[in-house]
Order: structure tokens, then C-alpha cells, then sequence
């Protein structure tokens, strides 16, 4: 009774003293504060399960279409005995075939992979039967679902990569339709929900740049195909295509002996000597060479993994310390205090001093990424010039140096295996590679400008360079002994006798090493170190450097990206040849009807005279005249067919017990 009455106005009225009226700037009628910083969920007019829908039924559609096209249209007659057969995505071992849609397919691949990383739902069709929560998140576990969508959007993307590999009118109709799909949908997304609540509120849009780009360039591809396949231009210039750059390689390949006899005038000079050094760490094109079309992909998707991960690391942290420091206050002063730290009496320089030190502490982030982005992508590069350095041996018939690798040419299931996993090798060991770099050399910045840059700059808070200077005698001895051992090694224990170096003084030599072994120990813990942080440097900047083994020359074979390279280099070899697939092309040339034309010198032209014919150039200097070139291609050709690993597959094997030359196998 004495609380009710206690808790009575005067007026009568019973006040309420529950928790709910304690917070005066509670919004009224049930409505929810949007706490400050965090974008509202986006609701698109059309749901995204359902146009996924429509393209997963689309994308299927398409590629049944173009399976009944290959059977009706017979572009490869006798393969699968006149059954439905579906089309390649890519021909990864082709030679002379455009590479800009294989390359525009794996960076929409690869960006559509990253961006499931944060996706709310990994396969968005789904979401239409799945039970949701109040807030409109699906309430369905994702990890099942997340490894489930690595296969999904490979197949998502398969109709659309395969529409370039058909080469018909048709396909390249229905791959305009799928492109444009996909182009639209994607934009129509990224225009009605630019923002997102995830990490930074632009951050999925960024991170679909390249996957726009991608689909924007297969919507404008695949018309301007359908447009040249209408006119007629198509078929004349795939045939012209078909040997160009097998055909130039052999061009430069056999000029190369002529254009070195004629160029012996060498030029000295800054510049001449820059250009070669240019060109020995920076990729250019060359005439009569091409990459193969995996480490075109594998650059590709270096370059995309480099711009994700950069992405990723910049939005996740810098827009946090941006908005912790506009958010420092000078209660930031106690906190501090707590800690036993106090940076000045005055809590408004205090917190100056902390927006200053949050700003310096963005500035090392971002200059850290900055130099490991620069880094990787100059080891890209460089990768690149090694590559066309190991494939140009490979092709000569040269033995590189691979450690206990096994070095038969044929091709084996492990370096099948290599092969394919080589570009998706190259992705992660890039993205993980880049990462490391980052935490690394924001470590380093950052102890160097905490504890080195700004002590000195401000005069203030000289930590290490106190310990440093405390600990002069320990220092002081280490250079003194370094430097009066290479003194003594120079003037005392070394002498020149007859033009020849040669010991002497080997009793204080003895004397000096027996002396100096408790200073040398610490010289040594000193070089261990250094040892320790060099090692750590290195193998972090080439990290993700495959054609480089990060372990000795003994141990190389167990380093995975080391022995992925190597196997990888031996399918490329071994399958696409450029001399192996000019010959076979040569031979095809040869099975074709030949017209009714008589020749200019009273015989027909053979084999020998065509593969000179495929050989001629325009050098009058590299031009082989008279008989003994025609033996020399003909023999060219049949020591290419006999040992070439791609073809000694399918030649006829000798009977058991058959004589060959009169000699018993």
C-alpha cells in the first residue's frame, strides 16, 4: 500500500516507472532506430532468385541447342559415332585461337566467386522455397550451399563460353542472346541496389567491376561475330588463321641463324643497354612467339585477384579507421589513463595526438598495400618473360633444369593433373601471396614510422633509438670485429705470390679464430637474424611465383607450385608444338584435291616442296635454295612425326617379332 501510494501524483495519476520510459529518445509507434553507419537492407522490384532462375533455364537451353547443332551441322563428323555431343567451353590447347572470350569468361568466373564469399544466399534461387526470417535473411545454412555454388557457376558460365567454340551463325545468335542476358541482369541489380550492408556500402558494386566488364565485352563480341558469320568473313579467315602462327613461328625459327650472322655490330651505350635490360625483366610481345592460352588465363586472373584482394583489404579497414578517428573524443583521455599512458595535460591535444597517430596508421596501411600490389604485379611481369624463356627451350628440344623431376616428354597423369590445375593454382597462390605482402609490410611501415620516423620528427618518445644507443658497446664490437677480421684477411692472411693468392700467417691465423670465436658467436646470432627477415622477405614478394621454387634444388620436387609449373610445361610442350602443328598441317594440305594446274617447272610440287613453300619468307637472306633444303624439310618433317609425344599415339605399332631394316626389335 505505502508504494502504490508513493508512486501517486498529487494529481492522482499513477506514474510508470518501468525501463521502456528511462530513454526519452525512443522512437514512437514501434518503429526501429537504423543505428548510424549501417546501410538498410536493399529490395529489389524482381527478386535476384528468380532472374537466376531464368538464367540457369536459359544457360541450359542454349547449350542443348548447341549440342543438337554440332550433330546436325556434323563440325566434327565421326566423333561420338553420330551421337549428341556437348561442346568444349574452351580449347585450352589451341595454338591460334582467339583467347580474349576464354580470358573474359574466367574474370566473370573468378569475380562471380568472390562475391559469393559475402553473399547472403550462395545459390539465389533457392531462396524462392526456402523459409525465411522476419528480417528477410534465409534462414538455411550457407556452408553446404557455398561449396555446392562452386560448381553452379561454372556451369552457369558454360553455355555462354561454349557459343565461341562452335564457330557457326547460330551459336554466335544464341551466345548474343545469352550475353545480353547476363549483361542486363547484372546491371539491373547493380542499378536498383548500388549499396550494400556488407563490409563497405560500395564495396559490391566495386567488386563487380570486373565482372561487368567482362560481360560487356562478350555482349559486344558475340554480335560483332554474328555480323562478320553473316557477311561472309568468317570462313575465309579461320583458314588463313589456322597455320599463321605455327607457320611464323618456323618463319623466325629458321631466319634466326641468318638475322644473327648479319647483326654482329653490337652498340654500346646507356640506352641500347637499358633496352635489353627492359626487355630481359619487362614482357613485350615478339615477333614469331606466342603464350600459350593457359598463362594468358593465369595473367588474367593474377590481375583480377590482385584488384579483389587489394579491394578487399582497402574498404574492410580504412573506411574503420577513417570513421574511428572522426569519432575520437576527449573522453579518449581517460581510456588512455587507465592504461597508465598520458600524452599531455591537455585532453584536446590528446586528442589530436591520436587523430595524428590514427592518420599516420592509415597512411602506412595504405602505402603497405600500394607496395604489395606494385610488387606482385612487377613479379607478373617478370614471370611472364621466364615463361616465354622456358617454352622457346622446351621447343628447341632443350632439357631445363628441373631437379628430380622426371624428364620424359610423354605426357603422365600427374602432369595432367598439373596441367589443370595450374591456372587456379596461379589465382591462389597470388590472393594468399598478396595478403602476406600486405600484413609484412604493414608491419614494417609501421615500426618504422611509430618508433623510428615520428620519435625523431617530434623529438619525443625515442624508445629504440634509446635501446639502441644503451646497447652501443655491444654493437661497437660487432662492427670492430667484422671490420679487423676483413682488414687481417686482406693484409695479413692473404698474399699474392706469382700473380696467384695464397695463405700465409697461418699461426695467427689460427691464433686470431681461437680468439674471436665468443665475438664471432654473436656476429653470427646478428646474421641469423638478418638471415631470418631476408628469407622471410623473399619468399613472401615471389609467393606467388610459380616458375620459382621457394626450396633448394634437392627439395624442389616438394615445393607444389614448383612441380604444378614444371608438369604444366610439359602437356604445353607436348601437345601444342607449334612445329608439330605445322607439319600436321602441312599433311592435311597435302590429303585436300589439289586443282587441275600445271606446273611452272614440268613436275608437281610433293611434300618437301610445300613444307619449303610453308617455310618462305620475305628475308632474301634466310631464303634455302636448291635440293639440299628440300631434304633438309623433309627431314625436318619426318624426325618432328617421329618423336613428336602427341603423335606417337596414334602410329601404327610394329608387329610382335617383326624385322625392321633387317635388325630384330
Amino acid at each position: 500500500m505505502s508504494r502504490a501510494a508513493g508512486n501517486q501524483t498529487p494529481s492522482g495519476a499513477t506514474e510508470d516507472y518501468s525501463y521502456g520510459s528511462w530513454y526519452l529518445d525512443e522512437p514512437q509507434g514501434g518503429q526501429e532506430l537504423q543505428p548510424e553507419g549501417v546501410m538498410p537492407s536493399c529490395h529489389p522490384s524482381v527478386p535476384p532468385g528468380l532472374l537466376h532462375t531464368c538464367l540457369a533455364v536459359l544457360s541450359i537451353v542454349v547449350l542443348l541447342l548447341l549440342a543438337l547443332l554440332m550433330r546436325r551441322r556434323r563440325l566434327w563428323p565421326h566423333c561420338g559415332h553420330g551421337r549428341s555431343r556437348l561442346p568444349s567451353p574452351v580449347d585450352f590447347l589451341t595454338v591460334d585461337g582467339p583467347w580474349t572470350v576464354p580470358t573474359a569468361i574466367f574474370m566473370v568466373l573468378f569475380s562471380s566467386l568472390c562475391l559469393l564469399l559475402l553473399a547472403e544466399a550462395p545459390l539465389p534461387f533457392l531462396a524462392l522455397a526456402s523459409p525465411s526470417s522476419q528480417d528477410g535473411e534465409t534462414e538455411a545454412p550457407r556452408g553446404p550451399w557455398k561449396m555446392l555454388a562452386l560448381l553452379y557457376y561454372p556451369a552457369l558460365y558454360y553455355s555462354l563460353a561454349a557459343c565461341a567454340t562452335v564457330r557457326h551463325e547460330a551459336s554466335h545468335l544464341l551466345g548474343s542472346t545469352l550475353s545480353w542476358a547476363h549483361f542486363g541482369v547484372q546491371v539491373w541489380q547493380r542499378a536498383e541496389c548500388p549499396q550494400g550492408p556488407k563490409i563497405y556500402k560500395y564495396y559490391s558494386l566495386l567488386a563487380s567491376m570486373p565482372l561487368l566488364l567482362g560481360l560487356g565485352f562478350l555482349s559486344l563480341w558475340y554480335p560483332v561475330q554474328l555480323v562478320r558469320s553473316f557477311s561472309h568473313r568468317t570462313g575465309a579467315g579461320s583458314e588463313r588463321l589456322q597455320g599463321s602462327f605455327p607457320e611464323e613461328y618456323l618463319k623466325t625459327l629458321l631466319c634466326q641463324k641468318k638475322l644473327r650472322s648479319s647483326s654482329h655490330t653490337f652498340k654500346h651505350g646507356f640506352l641500347p643497354q637499358a633496352r635489353i635490360c627492359f626487355r630481359h625483366y619487362v614482357y613485350t610481345p615478339q615477333r614469331g612467339f606466342r603464350l600459350p592460352l593457359m598463362l594468358v588465363l593465369s595473367a588474367t586472373l593474377t590481375g583480377t585477384a590482385i584488384y579483389q584482394v587489394a579491394l578487399l583489404l582497402l574498404v574492410g579497414v580504412v573506411p574503420t579507421i577513417q570513421k574511428v578517428r572522426a569519432g575520437i573524443t576527449t573522453d579518449v583521455s581517460y581510456l588512455l589513463a587507465g592504461f597508465g599512458i598520458v600524452l599531455s595535460e591537455d585532453r584536446q591535444e590528446v586528442v589530436e595526438l591520436v587523430k595524428y597517430h590514427l592518420w599516420a596508421l592509415e597512411v602506412c596501411y595504405i602505402s603497405a598495400l600500394v607496395l604489395s600490389c606494385l610488387l606482385t604485379f612487377l613479379v607478373l611481369i617478370r614471370s611472364l618473360v621466364t615463361h616465354r624463356t622456358n617454352l622457346r627451350a622446351l621447343y628447341r628440344g632443350a632439357a631445363l633444369d628441373l631437379g628430380h623431376l622426371p624428364q620424359s616428354p610423354h605426357p603422365s597423369r600427374q602432369a595432367i593433373f598439373c596441367w589443370m590445375n595450374f591456372s587456379a593454382y596461379q589465382t591462389a597462390f597470388t590472393c594468399l601471396g598478396l595478403l602476406v605482402q600486405q600484413v609484412l609490410f604493414f608491419l614494417g611501415t609501421t615500426t618504422l614510422a611509430f618508433l623510428v620516423l615520428m620519435p625523431v620528427l617530434h623529438g619525443r618518445n625515442l624508445l629504440l633509438l634509446q635501446s639502441l644507443v644503451s646497447l652501443w658497446p655491444f654493437w661497437l664490437n660487432l662492427a670492430l670485429a667484422v671490420t679487423l677480421q676483413n682488414m687481417a684477411a686482406h693484409w695479413v692472411f692473404l698474399k699474392t705470390h706469382h700473380g696467384w693468392p695464397e695463405l700465409t700467417n697461418r699461426c695467427m691465423l689460427y691464433a686470431a679464430t681461437f680468439l674471436l670465436f665468443p665475438i664471432n658467436v654473436l656476429v653470427g646470432a646478428a646474421a641469423v637474424t638478418w638471415r631470418m627477415l631476408l628469407s622471410a622477405l623473399y619468399n613472401a614478394v615471389h609467393l606467388g611465383q610459380m616458375d620459382l621454387s621457394l626450396l633448394p634444388p634437392r627439395a624442389a620436387t616438394l615445393d607444389p607450385g614448383y612441380h604444378t609449373y614444371c608438369n604444366f610445361l610439359k602437356i604445353e610442350v607436348s601437345q601444342s608444338h607449334p612445329a608439330m602443328i605445322a607439319f600436321c598441317a602441312l599433311l592435311l594440305r597435302t590429303q585436300k584435291p589439289q586443282p587441275c594446274t600445271a606446273p611452272q617447272d614440268g613436275f608437281r610440287l610433293g611434300a618437301g616442296e610445300e613444307g619449303m613453300q610453308l617455310l618462305q619468307t620475305k628475308d632474301p637472306m634466310a631464303k634455302g635454295t636448291g635440293p639440299r633444303a628440300c631434304h633438309r624439310a623433309r627431314w625436318g618433317l619426318a624426325y618432328t612425326l617421329l618423336h613428336n609425344p602427341a603423335l606417337q599415339a596414334f602410329r601404327k605399332r610394329s608387329p610382335s617379332g617383326a624385322q625392321a631394316n633387317g635388325t630384330q626389335p
